[in-house]
C-alpha cells in the first residue's frame, strides 16, 4: 500500500464509507481519477485529484508575467491540482437549482472528495442506447439558459478556506489556447516547428480576435459543457433533470462558449441539422426571457468561440499524443475539423480563414495523423 492509497483509506474511514466496495470509473484527460463505492446504504462517488500532479492554478492577483512563469494551468486559469474550484462551483450550482454532485466530504489540502453519485446515464450511452437526443439536448439547453439568465458570481465561499474568486475568461487564457494548435499539432502532422512568419501571423490575428472576446464576462462558463460530461437525471424536474460534471475550470465569460461546447462535441458527431435546430432553439430561449437579446451578436460569438475552442481541442488532442502517450485522441481530429471550418465560414472570421487554407490543407485537416507518437 503506497501513501497515496493510505491517505484514501483513511479519508474514506472517516467518511464513514472505508468498508465500502471500490469500483473503478472511467476517467478523462485529466489527473483526476474516480471510483464508485458501493454499500448497503447506497453509493457515492471518491474522486482523487492530488494536489501535486499538474502545475499550480492562478493565484489571486497573479499578474499575466506571474501566470506566464507559473505555466499552463495558470495561464489558461485551470483549476489544475486544486479542488476547491469544484467545490465552490458545486455548492453554487445547487443552490441556484442544478443537479451538480452534493459534496458529501472534502480534504482539499490532500485533493479527496466524496460526492453524490449521479449514476450511469451519461448522455453518450443514453443517445447510443435509443434515447431521444432531441429531447436530452433541449434539456441541457434549458440548464444553459437557466445558467445565462442570471447574475455570475464573482466570489464563491470554499469550505474550510477563503472565498474563491472566479478567473475571468481573458485575453491572455483564449490566445494561449488558440496556441495550442500551432505549438502541438503543426508539428504532430508536418515534423517540424512552424516557421517565424506563419507563426507571427497566426499570434497576430488571435491576439486581435482574443482581446474581442474577452470583453464579455457576462456568465458562467462550466467549460466542458457536452455530451460525456451530461448525465440524464429522469426523476427529477425541469432544469433539474440534467446532472452536471466536470466544472472545476468555471471562469466567467460569453454565453456561447458552452453552447459551442455541446453543439461542436469533440468525441461525438452532432449533425448540422440538429445543431442548427438547437442553436435555434436557444437563441428562441433567451429572445423569450431577455428582450435585450442580440441575436446577429450572439451568433457572431458563437463563430468566434467555436474556432477558438476548437483551434485549442486539435491542439490538446495531438499533445495527448506527443506528450502524454495518448494517441486515440488523435481520432478525433478530422471531427474538429469540420466543426472548425464551418465556424470559420463566418464573415467575421475571413483573416483566419484565409490563414488556415494558406497553412494546413484541407486533405490534411481531414485526416488522421499518422505519426501516432
Amino acid at each position: 500500500m503506497n501513501d497515496r492509497e493510505r491517505e484514501i483509506k483513511a479519508f474514506l474511514s472517516e467518511a464513514g464509507w472505508g468498508h465500502a466496495e471500490r469500483r473503478a470509473l472511467a476517467g478523462d484527460a485529466s489527473t483526476r481519477r474516480y471510483e464508485r463505492l458501493v454499500a448497503d446504504r447506497g453509493s457515492m462517488v471518491l474522486m482523487d485529484a492530488p494536489p501535486d500532479a499538474e502545475a499550480p492554478t492562478c493565484p489571486d492577483g497573479a499578474s499575466p508575467e506571474d501566470r506566464m512563469a507559473l505555466g499552463y494551468n495558470a495561464i489558461a486559469c485551470l483549476a489544475g491540482p486544486d479542488s476547491g474550484p469544484f467545490v465552490a462551483v458545486s455548492d453554487w450550482l445547487h443552490e441556484s437549482g442544478l443537479s451538480a454532485p452534493q459534496i458529501v466530504s472534502a480534504d482539499l489540502a490532500k485533493g479527496l472528495l466524496l460526492l453524490e453519485d449521479l449514476g450511469d446515464g451519461l448522455y453518450t450511452q443514453m443517445i447510443d442506447g435509443g434515447a431521444d437526443e432531441a429531447l436530452l439536448y433541449r434539456a441541457a439547453l434549458d440548464v444553459l439558459v437557466h445558467l445565462h439568465t442570471q447574475t455570475a458570481p464573482s466570489l464563491l465561499p470554499v469550505r474550510g478556506r477563503a472565498d474563491f474568486a472566479i478567473r475571468a475568461y481573458d485575453s491572455l487564457a483564449l490566445q494561449a489556447e488558440a496556441d495550442l494548435l500551432i505549438d502541438w499539432y503543426w508539428p504532430q502532422v508536418f515534423g517540424q516547428d512552424p516557421d517565424d512568419s506563419a507563426r507571427q501571423a497566426y499570434g497576430e490575428i488571435w491576439h486581435g480576435l482574443a482581446e474581442a472576446m474577452a470583453r464579455d464576462t457576462s456568465v458562467l462558463v462550466l467549460r466542458d459543457y457536452h455530451a460525456q460530461n451530461l448525465l440524464w437525471l429522469p426523476d427529477r424536474k425541469g432544469v433539474a433533470r440534467v446532472g452536471l460534471i466536470d466544472f472545476q475550470d468555471a471562469v466567467l465569460g460569453s454565453p456561447a462558449y458552452d453552447l459551442v461546447s455541446l453543439l461542436e462535441d469533440a468525441r461525438r458527431d452532432v449533425s448540422p441539422e440538429l445543431a442548427d435546430q438547437m442553436l435555434n432553439y436557444y437563441v428562441a430561449q433567451r429572445r423569450a426571457a431577455q428582450s435585450s437579446f442580440d441575436e446577429d451578436a450572439f451568433r457572431s460569438a458563437y463563430a468566434l468561440f467555436g474556432a477558438q475552442r476548437n483551434a485549442k481541442i486539435v491542439g490538446i488532442f495531438a499533445r495527448l499524443c506527443r506528450r502524454d502517450g495518448k494517441p486515440q485522441y488523435l481520432d478525433y481530429l478530422p471531427r474538429v475539423w469540420r466543426y472548425l471550418e464551418s465556424d470559420l465560414a463566418h464573415p467575421s472570421l475571413a483573416e483566419l480563414k484565409s490563414w488556415f487554407d494558406q497553412h494546413i490543407p484541407t486533405e490534411v485537416r481531414h485526416s488522421v495523423p499518422k505519426n501516432r507518437t
